[in-house]
């Protein structure tokens, strides 16, 4: 369904998209999101699927697991914006690569959580030549499922980078556990917003021998100094998906490269418009 804000959808499914920007990503970027939801509401004999490639306030997810441990009375923010969408009158969120499993369980609605790995394996293996010689490096111990999964269907090693921090956005230590010299390096992570960690990364990464170090990135968020920080960092490449418009980052950054996830949201529009299953699309690229 395609409209402008005002108009008066009829009768059937409303599938609501919105690519959030880099302005969007707290709590406040869902009032938008969450008025056009209230247009289809006053229809009745609705179902409303809101689909959120990257969901605001997402890295707040992961309040449940350390902030609750660390901080006293810690905000969760995610929780705040699944309860906005619900009461907004959305009956299924579609999603991709959540900072957090755990943030569908903020839902009393479906959660589809779209990933973008099939996607990833596809472009690694027609982009990177050295591919059968790399090795998977999560910049951070929470990524570490993400990337033995994307290894295992490799056939390659992985490796992960231990990191302490003093504050938010700021590294102090890291410590790379793993075996990378005179391989090609492919950092792995959900997101990079302004791109310190994957930046010592990659240094890190080189010091300890590898030839070539890639960044695959699902949202690419690249706020504050992460351009010039990825313009001197040793990268071959930071590929993204276009969950976030790049096209003003790629004029200014030549190192960003994306990866179209386009055909993966439609198709999950129509398997569920149609009440198929989307299962399919969780370990495969549409054709």
């Amino acid at each position: 369904m395609r409209g402008n804000r005002g108009e008066r959808p009829r009768r059937g499914r409303v599938h609501c998209a919105e690519r959030l920007r880099r302005d969007k990503r707290q709590p406040d970027g869902a009032a938008d999101y969450d008025q056009r939801l209230q247009d289809c509401i006053v229809v009745p004999r609705h179902r409303r699927h809101p689909l959120l490639p990257l969901r605001p306030a997402g890295q707040e997810g992961q309040a449940p697991v350390c902030a609750c441990l660390s901080q006293s009375r810690a905000p969760i923010s995610a929780k705040l914006v699944a309860n906005m969408l619900s009461v907004a009158g959305a009956d299924h969120i579609i999603t991709m690569d959540l900072h957090a499993s755990q943030i569908q369980g903020f839902f009393d609605i479906a959660v589809d959580n779209l990933y973008a790995e099939p996607a990833v394996l596809q472009w690694i293996r027609e982009n990177i030549p050295e591919w059968k010689n790399c090795i998977i490096v999560s910049p951070d111990a929470g990524g570490a499922k993400r990337v033995t999964s994307i290894a295992d269907r490799l056939n390659v090693d992985f490796a992960l980078i231990h990191k302490e921090r003093k504050k938010a956005n700021e590294v102090d230590r890291m410590v790379l556990v793993g075996d990378v010299k005179d391989r090609v390096a492919i950092l792995v992570d959900d997101m990079a917003d302004t791109c310190g960690t994957i930046c010592h990364a990659a240094d890190k990464l080189i010091d300890a021998g590898a030839v070539k170090v890639y960044a695959i990135l699902t949202h690419g968020i690249f706020s504050g100094p992460a351009i010039s920080r990825i313009n001197n960092a040793p990268f071959e490449a930071v590929v993204v998906t276009n969950t976030i418009p790049q096209e003003e980052k790629m004029k200014a950054c030549p190192k960003i490269q994306v990866i179209d996830i386009s055909m993966i949201l439609a198709e999950a529009i129509r398997r569920t418009h149609n009440g198929e299953s989307v299962s399919y699309l969780f370990s495969h690229v549409p054709l």
